[in-house]
């Protein structure tokens, strides 16, 4: 049996965290359930298939709406907030191995005592001459501009 892509306790403690949906006050096809969407995301950055060839099969709705919630709840900023509530789950629980972490520059920039990179040097003494070619009645012509 195939292992489900988003278990019921972990939807269960991401569902509350996610924003609802705008009214659609002129009606229209209801909105594609969230969990689905949030599955066929996890399958397609799983994967690495394109979007575009996100399988019927699985009931995620197409792989343009799963693109769109993904890119909808980025904007919101979902991802870093739902990141944050499950470390601190983690941590209460006493789940996480403080001994064993680490920290990514991406996360927590240097600040007043940043080293500035240093000065790319060059590695020509100028530019390189061009060439220029246009077809003649008589063949090609190239020059090297003077």
């Amino acid at each position: 049996m195939a292992k489900t892509l988003l278990p019921d306790e972990l939807w269960n403690r991401i569902e509350p965290l996610l924003p609802p949906h705008p009214p659609r006050p002129k009606g229209g096809r209801p909105p594609l359930h969230d969990r689905k969407a949030l599955t066929g995301i996890i399958f397609v950055l799983k994967t690495g298939i394109q979007w575009e060839y996100l399988p019927q099969e699985m009931g995620c709705g197409c792989g343009m709406t799963c693109w769109r919630r993904l890119r909808d709840w980025t904007r919101a900023g979902v991802w870093p907030f739902v990141m944050a509530h499950l470390h601190q789950e983690l941590g209460i629980a006493g789940r996480i191995n403080w001994e064993r972490a680490s920290l990514d520059a991406t996360l927590v920039p240097a600040k007043k005592g940043a080293r500035l990179p240093d000065p790319t040097l060059a590695t020509a003494a100028g530019p390189a001459p061009s060439i220029m070619c246009s077809a003649t009645a008589t063949g090609p012509l190239c020059a090297a501009p003077n």
